[in-house]
């Protein structure tokens, strides 16, 4: 437990926090990996080329000193990282060497106003976050384990099938490489696969949502070929381009807070953003067989050519009556009209819903419009970011 006195100094630390944060957790990358080049197979270097995981970083620490006196309101946010951290095999040890270099990088951005009191302070507080991260990892790690077939960290899987969805969209099926049962997981999870490219100096870990429910059978990721971005994704290219059947791939178990939680008689709407309909599918799967009540999925593209499992979904709303799907094309804005939602989203319903985050940004706010609760609205943004900045 932090004394009160200790508690006083990390709040009164909150306002230069919101100013300098990006400086200080930019510093702290910077000092990590100069002296830590190992933890480069850990993080994804395109979200810190980007600047991505410095203000995802800044994020948390900025509402660890808001919430200092009840850290039990940041504990959604610490159960969402630990997941991440999990899927990409942080450990304790990894603990230590954060603590080190951020308290540096707050003393070398922060100067004399950095005084004793302010860096015991946030020392101090450093190591409750650090033992509240740890624990409830190794929770998640030892479910994980726990389960028929789990495993701790990374385990070898060999490619069983590669199949293309669309001009740059491919699924590929994976199976346990020694022959081990399939550990169940909730639909929307995602799995991060350990890809080591030849020429490249460091590997590079990606987390895939699993876009179909769990059969017992195998995982299924479907990944776009990033081209438009600079850099073109490199993990997306080699996996279309050099992964064949029969080779083998480090995947971490099953992890993620964004699953589907409705219940039986609940109204439930999916709206998908380009890729984002991945975890949308394996929810819909699951959503169809436990749910009487209506169910409208909506996939919107920007072109036809980027519409993906049209026709799975097709066959599922031939089988099920109160199920209504809506392909939508919108080149000209980009999202789904508030209009349109307003005539085909129940307010009472749930909302799960997967995208770009300009998408998440412009539904989320015009589903709080028309009167959708926000206890009912589920997503999860996948990248380094603590939470969407939403504004109604």
């Amino acid at each position: 437990m932090l004394s009160q006195e200790t508690m006083d100094i990390i709040k009164s630390t909150a306002p230069v926090l919101e100013i300098h944060g990006k400086d200080i957790t930019t510093v702290f990358y910077k000092r990590l990996f100069e002296s830590h080049p190992e933890l480069l197979n850990i993080f994804n270097q395109t979200n810190q080329r980007k600047g991505r995981q410095q203000l995802a970083l800044a994020n948390t620490v900025y509402a660890a000193a808001i919430h200092i006196e009840n850290l039990s309101e940041i504990m959604p946010v610490v159960k969402q990282i630990a997941e991440k951290h999990r899927s990409l095999g942080i450990k304790p040890e990894h603990y230590p060497i954060v603590g080190e270099n951020l308290l540096k990088a707050i003393k070398e951005v922060l100067g004399d106003a950095a005084t004793p009191e302010i860096m015991n302070a946030w020392t101090e507080a450093y190591g409750v976050l650090a033992d509240a991260f740890i624990s409830t990892e190794e929770t998640l790690y030892k479910e994980s384990e726990n389960k028929q077939g789990g495993w701790r960290f990374f385990k070898d899987f060999k490619l069983v099938d590669k199949v293309p969805e669309n001009n740059l969209v491919t699924s590929f099926y994976f199976k346990p490489a020694d022959g081990a049962p399939l550990p169940d997981y909730k639909p929307g999870q995602y799995i991060t696969v350990h890809v080591t490219i030849p020429g490249e100096k460091y590997t590079h870990n990606r987390q895939y949502s699993l876009s179909k429910a769990y059969d017992g059978e195998n995982y299924r990721i479907s990944v776009k070929r990033e081209v438009v971005n600079e850099p073109v994704g490199i993990v997306s290219n080699y996996l279309h381009d050099h992964l064949n059947i029969g080779d083998i791939l480090p995947i971490s178990a099953p992890a993620g807070v964004f699953f589907y939680q409705s219940k039986p008689d609940t109204p439930v709407t999916f709206l998908a953003g380009g890729i984002g309909i991945t975890p949308l599918m394996s929810m819909l799967q699951i959503a169809v067989k436990e749910n009487n009540a209506s169910i409208n999925f909506v996939q919107s593209a920007n072109t036809t050519d980027l519409v993906v499992f049209s026709k799975p979904i097709h066959d599922v709303a031939q089988q099920y009556s109160n199920l209504n799907y809506f392909e939508l094309i919108t080149e000209t804005s980009g999202y789904i009209s508030k209009e349109f939602l307003e005539q085909y989203v129940d307010p009472s319903s749930d909302v799960y819903l997967c995208g770009p985050v300009p998408f998440m940004l412009a539904m989320i706010k015009n589903l709080l419009i028309i009167g959708v609760s926000k206890d009912h609205i589920y997503y999860e943004f996948f990248g380094p970011s603590m939470a969407l900045d939403i504004e109604t």
